[in-house]
């Protein structure tokens, strides 16, 4: 690591944080995102061929996407994208979703 650390000092009674799980409150289904990112597209794609919608946060096209995936890194241990919720647990990333989808498992999680 450089001089300069992309980690950041985390505080989940921030402003930031509540806002962050106010977002996975409010949908059965959240994606934190990048829209270049070839996990997020397969944990997409899974849903999509499911037919069940989602909310999808795609971090680079916000200002504050840095910091909310450090919050994310803070809630959930790990920073990577996706971070996938599902009735306001995290699943984990793509590799995760698409696994549980070919267990039968992640149709159990979200009926």
């Amino acid at each position: 690591m450089g001089i300069f650390s992309t980690k950041m000092a985390v505080d989940l009674s921030s402003p930031k944080a509540q806002e962050v799980m106010a977002i996975i409150k409010k949908d059965k289904i959240v994606i934190f995102s990048k829209t270049y990112c070839p996990y997020c597209k397969m944990a997409k794609q899974v849903f999509d061929q499911m037919g069940v919608s989602y909310t999808t946060i795609e971090l680079e096209n916000r200002e504050d996407g840095d910091e909310i995936q450090s919050i994310l890194g803070e809630m959930t241990g790990a920073r990577t994208v996706p971070r996938v919720f599902v009735n306001e647990k995290c699943l984990g990333g793509g590799s995760d979703v698409k696994a549980l989808y070919s267990k039968g498992e992640l149709q159990k999680i979200i009926a």
